[in-house]
């Protein structure tokens, strides 16, 4: 590859990036049937050509939309956690990291993947397909250290540890929809304290000793 031609494709992944960027905020705010290639490019003082020949179609600046969205999801919340013992250390770290990305609005219109799934739940296709999976990631993330946790007796005797999982992800989105919907800035701690309530509860003595008590 010529200099020249580097250059040009540093230009391009540079631009590239600046259009998910705002795509991302004006979807987690508007959904992503709001995200319109002549809308974007003149938000962003492009041509409409030039914007769409990074994307092609709506459909593929929705996922390139999305997947970029997960990266900044990774990055915010789970990116700090990997260097901790897996179990209900870890489990409880990214859930009180998923309440900070929520309390920090890294997201302008609260959780990305909240809003666009209520967006497309009904809709079969590629981006509801995308979505899903995400979705699917984050909860797979969340039973595998509550099995780990299960695995290495940090959970009392009978605790199921997919169920742990579904309650304890009811107790965010509840976070989520009272922050946005009805602006209760005090809704993260709430729900701090019920994860870290459910967490004593669920946690056997080994488990507990694990435990932040006071995080958050």
């Amino acid at each position: 590859m010529s200099a020249t031609s580097g250059v040009r494709s540093h230009q391009g992944e540079n631009t590239r990036n600046r259009i998910v960027h705002f795509a991302m905020n004006l979807a987690s705010r508007h959904g992503l049937d709001a995200l319109s290639i002549g809308e974007l490019a003149k938000e962003l003082g492009m041509s409409k050509s030039g914007l769409f020949a990074h994307f092609g179609s709506k459909e593929e600046l929705q996922i390139a939309t999305i997947e970029a969205a997960e990266e900044t999801f990774g990055c915010a919340i789970i990116e700090s956690t990997l260097e901790m013992p897996e179990g209900l250390g870890q489990l409880q770290a990214l859930l009180t990291n998923y309440l900070g990305y929520l309390e920090n609005s890294v997201f302008p219109g609260g959780c990305f993947f909240a809003a666009v799934a209520a967006e497309f739940d009904d809709r079969p296709g590629r981006v509801r397909d995308r979505i899903a999976l995400s979705m699917r990631k984050w909860r797979g993330l969340l039973e595998r250290q509550a099995t780990i946790a299960h695995q290495n007796g940090q959970l009392r005797e009978g605790v199921d540890p997919v169920q742990l999982v579904f309650e304890l992800k009811a107790f965010t989105h509840e976070a989520n929809f009272n922050l946005r919907l009805l602006e209760d800035q005090g809704v993260t701690q709430h729900a701090k304290v019920a994860i870290r309530s459910a967490l004593k509860a669920a946690a056997s003595e080994a488990g507990a000793s694990v435990l932040q008590v006071g995080a958050g």
